[in-house]
């Protein structure tokens, strides 16, 4: 058994606050020289970047479907017995999803801070701060945090505003400098963010002056031991396309790999003219879309990555991943570029979101891996699907997996946990 102080910070929608909140506790008492472990609910992947900076150490995704209640279970008890203070960052609204954030924090003993953008109530603030409390019995939300308030006279009314059993954590000023610039996806990668740090520090400053720097209770986290996982990729090296352009990467991931003997090695796709020597190849996602001219002019890179191909060795690509490998890529503007031509067809931007939520797929007669979808983007090719996914609530059918020579391709981010053996065939000739 270990003790931890943890705090998992919700809200009743997206856009309230949630990551700033989070970022800013983790920076404050990465400050103080206290080991600071953040973790993400959901299947986010820009989130953990900032947190990753803020609190200088990975933080790495928990989900009661897609990584499964034991994943998470060993992952906190793991952090409890290393970390000053364990923060956990909601997905969508604290009732969203099922399971959601509230049944994560339920199940595991978390105490709930729920953050609240007064910028546009006064009273109605202490209502929402109460239904989220009384929604479902059992709910463990202990305090509410304000974001956006004009002045200390909105505190004082949004204070005043909370019931008894719902303690005043504080609040942040509006401040556009401290909000995290976004795009179509989410928040912009933290790589994008030039005074990344400055934006932490400064939030840091604002909450240091309120109830939330306290550290919160300690919670116990019962003993739960890391899976061992057996060597199936002992001498194989997979190389990672890293850069700005595929940036989707789970820290899982990359351990589930390690952990099973994979040797990991990183490339650029932007960059570098030539895979780096290696058995498999791994194309996660990211934003092919908005670096279509400089992927187009690296030919040397894509008839590299075909001569791998067509010596029968794997590729694995995910969403974006995929995206470059289509004949052409159209951008959201229009413009069509020549892409890895791997896979026949197009592939182009759309406005509106394509496609969103959790979905498994079941590979070779494995083990399904669970993972989710999200993109803007829609393809026409005239393979045939070599497999479906289905949807988490089963009511219709996922997205495809095409399978071409050694390459698999998909608009699935997978999550490698779910189903080591599943995904070692992946990497595996």
């Amino acid at each position: 058994m270990a003790s931890c102080p943890a705090l998992l910070v919700a809200a009743p929608a997206s856009n309230q606050g949630k990551t700033t909140v989070v970022a800013a506790l983790a920076r404050l008492y990465a400050r103080q020289g206290k080991r600071v472990r953040v973790f993400k609910c959901g299947p986010d992947f820009l989130d953990p970047q900032i947190h990753a900076i803020a609190s200088g150490a990975p933080c790495v995704n928990i989900d009661l479907w897609m990584c499964g209640e034991d994943d998470a279970r060993w992952r906190l008890a793991e952090a409890a017995h290393d970390a000053d203070l364990i923060l956990i960052e909601g997905v969508m609204g604290l009732f969203d999803g099922d399971p959601s954030a509230a049944e994560l924090a339920t199940r595991l003993g978390i105490p709930i801070l729920t953050v609240i953008d007064g910028a546009a109530m006064a009273s109605s603030f202490g209502a929402i701060a109460y239904g989220l409390k009384h929604y479902r019995p059992g709910t463990p939300l202990t305090a509410a945090f304000a974001n956006r308030v004009g002045s200390d006279y909105h505190a004082e009314l949004l204070k005043k505003s909370l019931p008894d059993d719902i303690r005043w954590m504080g609040h942040l000023p509006r401040d556009d400098f401290a909000a995290m610039p976004e795009r179509h996806l989410g928040l912009l990668p933290a790589a994008e963010i030039e005074d990344l740090s400055s934006r932490l520090d400064r939030m840091a400053d604002a909450l240091a002056k309120t109830d939330a720097a306290l550290l919160p209770p300690a919670v116990e986290f019962a003993d739960a031991l890391r899976p061992q996982l057996p060597p199936l990729l002992a001498g194989k090296t997979i190389a990672i396309a890293r850069d700005a352009a595929f940036c989707f990467l789970y820290p899982a991931n990359l351990d589930c790999l390690e952990a099973m003997g994979a040797k990991l090695v990183f490339f650029s796709p932007l960059a570098d003219l030539a895979l780096p020597e290696c058995d498999a190849v791994w194309l996660p996602g990211g934003y092919p879309e908005l670096h279509g001219k400089a992927l187009s002019a690296n030919r040397a890179l894509w008839a590299s990555l075909a001569k791998h191909v067509s010596s029968d060795k794997p590729v694995l690509a995910e969403c974006g991943g995929m995206m470059a490998l289509f004949e052409t890529l159209v951008d959201i503007d229009g413009i069509a570029h020549w892409m890895g031509s791997l896979i026949p067809g197009t592939v182009a931007m759309q406005k509106k979101l394509a496609a969103l939520g959790m979905q498994e797929v079941a590979l070779d007669g494995g083990t399904p891996i669970r993972g989710h979808t999200f993109h803007y983007s829609k393809s026409e090719t005239p393979l045939a699907p070599f497999a479906r996914a289905t949807r988490k609530q089963g009511a219709s059918e996922g997205e495809a997996v095409y399978r071409l020579q050694s390459l698999t391709a998909s608009y699935l981010h997978l999550y490698f946990p779910t189903s080591p053996a599943a995904t070692a065939k992946l990497f595996t000739a």
